[in-house]
């Protein structure tokens, strides 16, 4: 109960109090209406008055609407179940002189608006609409809000004020050209310095009209840096190959400065939360954002560096393909979402589990087993899935967190309960207040043990984030698992919530106020202002020149080989 209880204090904490003050506002005019019925019913004038009053509540959502939403429709979505609670305070006025009818309108009204309640407060955010601004005066209630509520401005230690002197002038050039391109580049890019990929900014506005202030181009190639030091070209475009660069080709400079330069000093901030994943994509995107002709300077089939112009290519996409290869992520996400929690073997012994989310697809049982801090239905359906495997031979398993996209931490919990037969600690949730951390409830990983012997590898990578961070952690500190990747998971564990739209609903920030702690009452998985991993991989997957070939020019799934090869050596 006392957990319970907590996680209900936490759905409180995290929320924008002055929304529940309006929900509470009706709720209490609805009971004052019930109150004046039941004293009125006998009276005719008395009667005529009441039919008057039950309009209250849909003058109150009126009002709230014209404060907190006129400007940006889109936050309906957030107090729909409020205003249908105001529309439901109508109904009983239409038979308010039959008694019986009113009892069984009243009742069914009461169900309704305790529903509608329930899922309002179940959904609580902490939206803030400041649409109706200019760029600027928007932009500054944005800084302030985050200045309030971001959770982990301490953690990371992030100065607002002068985030905002940095980027205030981009800011008024953007007002003054009235370019909301420009305005969204200079949002995103101050949210990027807060190095949480649960920041997120959305764009609505006409792309067409205003293009994007910075244009990716395509110059035939990508680029990754081996565990050697050494830079190679990869997806190499035909264009490329007739001047002498082809996959595994030595890149040493771009447009004169040494490779490992440029990609520090030329790629903008991408908000990447560890700086080693970062460093690890800045060559992508180093490829990807050149001038129309970028000077590329390589070793050729001698070993004598050699200087080209490589000029843009249209309709190619390396980036993507680069990308893509690196995480292994499918053409189409959609086909490895739906395939979530699926099992299969990979040879005569080793096994196979899926887990891109933390969900099971219905929000009703995963916002249960949050309340409860537990998802005893999760657990007896990887209990099946694992016996299932057990049942063909299997004798390890990989566990595939790749991409993972997060959930809730509970079906997390559930898995590892299998593979352990001790409890501990999982993860709490809390708030900050005055730049402190407070826990209100917590929960453990239950030990089951079930198959606490089997021998395990949990594959990740840097899109492993937020649940998914949680689960890997987790994982890693279990005797018989072992965390591996080429590079570590995301870092993004805090709940999302806060919500502010900009300009004219130009630019929409996204962005953490719900707090996640780890046992020593810190916040759990993100890092510090070091930008270093707190949950790195156990196992660094070498990335070496044959590696970069067989996940770039084959396109073969090399670190689910590793894994196995792995298993098949460490079972032994």
């Amino acid at each position: 109960m006392k957990n319970f209880l907590g996680r209900i204090c936490f759905m409180f904490a995290r929320a924008n109090m002055v929304h529940i003050i309006w929900l509470a506002l009706v709720l209490l005019t609805m009971l004052m209406l019930a109150i004046l019925h039941h004293r009125w019913r006998y009276y005719e004038n008395e009667l005529k008055l009441w039919k008057k009053l039950c309009f209250i509540p849909l003058l109150i959502t009126t009002v709230h609407y014209f404060i907190y939403i006129s400007g940006f429709p889109d936050f309906m979505n957030n107090y729909t179940p409020m205003y249908l609670t105001a529309v439901i305070a109508l109904l009983p006025m239409l038979c308010a002189g039959n008694q019986k009818a009113y009892k069984v309108i009243s009742t069914i009204c009461g169900v309704l608006t305790v529903i509608f309640s329930i899922h309002f407060l179940n959904s609580m955010n902490n939206p803030h609409n400041f649409s109706r601004m200019s760029y600027t005066r928007s932009f500054h209630a944005l800084v302030r809000e985050m200045d309030r509520s971001y959770v982990l401005k301490e953690w990371k230690e992030i100065d607002f004020n002068a985030l905002e002197a940095k980027y205030m002038p981009l800011v008024k050039n953007a007002e003054q050209e009235n370019d909301p391109a420009k305005f969204a580049d200079t949002v995103t890019k101050f949210c990027n310095e807060l190095h949480d990929e649960h920041i997120f900014v959305a764009e609505n506005y006409d792309h067409e009209k205003y293009p994007p202030t910075q244009i990716l181009r395509d110059h035939g190639l990508s680029m990754v840096q081996l565990d050697n030091g050494e830079v190679i070209a990869v997806c190499t475009d035909v264009s490329v190959h007739k001047l002498g660069i082809k996959d595994g080709t030595v890149i040493t400079k771009w447009n004169g400065k040494p490779i490992l330069q440029a990609a520090e000093e030329d790629v903008p901030d991408q908000g990447v939360p560890v700086k080693a994943n970062g460093d690890r994509l800045a060559l992508f995107d180093l490829a990807a954002c050149g001038t129309e002709t970028v000077d590329v300077t390589f070793n050729d089939s001698s070993g004598k560096e050699k200087t080209v112009s490589l000029p843009a290519i249209e309709n190619k996409h390396t980036l993507d393909d680069a990308y893509n290869a690196f995480l292994h992520i499918p053409e189409h996400r959609s086909e490895m979402y739906s395939s979530n929690f699926s099992t299969k073997m990979l040879n005569d012994k080793c096994g196979y589990l899926l887990l891109c989310a933390e969900t099971t697809g219905g929000s009703l049982s995963d916002a249960i087993a949050f309340f409860k801090g537990e998802s005893r239905d999760s657990m007896e359906m990887f209990r099946k899935k694992l016996r299932k495997l057990k049942d063909q031979g299997m004798e390890y398993l990989v566990i595939d967190l790749r991409n993972n996209m997060g959930g809730y931490d509970e079906i997390g919990c559930a898995l590892c309960g299998l593979l352990t037969d001790e409890d501990r600690y999982a993860v709490g949730v809390g708030y900050r207040k005055n730049g402190k951390y407070i826990r209100t409830a917590y929960h453990n990983v239950r030990g089951d043990g079930e198959f606490a012997d089997l021998n395990v590898v949990a594959l990740t990578n840097l899109n492993c984030v937020s649940a998914g961070d949680v689960t890997a952690a987790l994982l890693s500190k279990l005797p018989n698992v072992t965390l591996a990747g080429i590079t570590d998971p995301n870092g993004s564990g805090q709940m999302t919530g806060g919500i502010c739209a900009l300009s004219k609903g130009e630019v929409v920030v996204s962005y953490p106020v719900g707090l996640t702690i780890n046992e020593n009452g810190e916040p759990d998985t993100d890092p510090r202002a070091d930008r270093i991993s707190r949950d790195p991989v156990e196992v660094r997957i070498p990335l070496d020149y044959e590696a970069a070939m067989k996940i770039f020019r084959d396109k073969k799934d090399y670190e689910l080989d590793w894994a196995v090869k792995y298993l098949e050596n460490t079972s032994e």
